[in-house]
């Protein structure tokens, strides 16, 4: 679903690419149906970088500052959501990426105690919950990490 600027002519538009393991947001002018700006979030390589694409197929537009600015605040907070991970120590991101990529962001229960073991032979007891909740979106107790809106 779009998210539409205040003055109702721009709207931001979500969406997640599998092949591509990012984010795409894209500015779009409301009334034309046409894309203006896509930002590009990758949230599993932390060796890839956010990058914003004009599209250079269409004519000059003008953009105002305000909408520019609300497209980049919402790509800001993307960023700090989905590659939040990536700013942990190091050797704390290889352990992360390294479960992200093994489990697909994703462990089942019966799994979970064993996964849990593992990690704490490898990351110090105080990293444990920042590296779980980055993995699995989880807490070392098992239950879900809640994340503030």
């Amino acid at each position: 679903m779009p998210f539409t600027h205040p003055d109702g002519d721009f709207a931001i538009t979500s969406l997640y690419s599998v092949p591509d393991d990012a984010w795409y947001l894209e500015l779009d002018l409301v009334g034309r149906q046409r894309n203006l700006v896509t930002a590009i979030v990758p949230d599993e390589d932390p060796g890839r970088e956010p990058t914003v694409c004009f599209n250079p197929d269409g004519p000059h537009l003008d953009i105002p500052y305000d909408v520019v600015r609300w497209f980049m605040d919402r790509v800001e907070e993307e960023i700090r959501t989905s590659r939040a991970w990536m700013r942990l120590r190091p050797e704390l991101v290889a352990v992360v990426h390294r479960l992200r990529q093994e489990h697909l962001g994703v462990i089942h229960d019966e799994e979970f105690t064993r996964v849990l073991e593992e990690i704490r032979a490898e990351v110090p007891e105080a990293d444990l919950p920042a590296v779980v909740a980055a993995a699995f979106g989880r807490k070392p107790d098992g239950t879900a990490v809640e994340h503030e809106e």
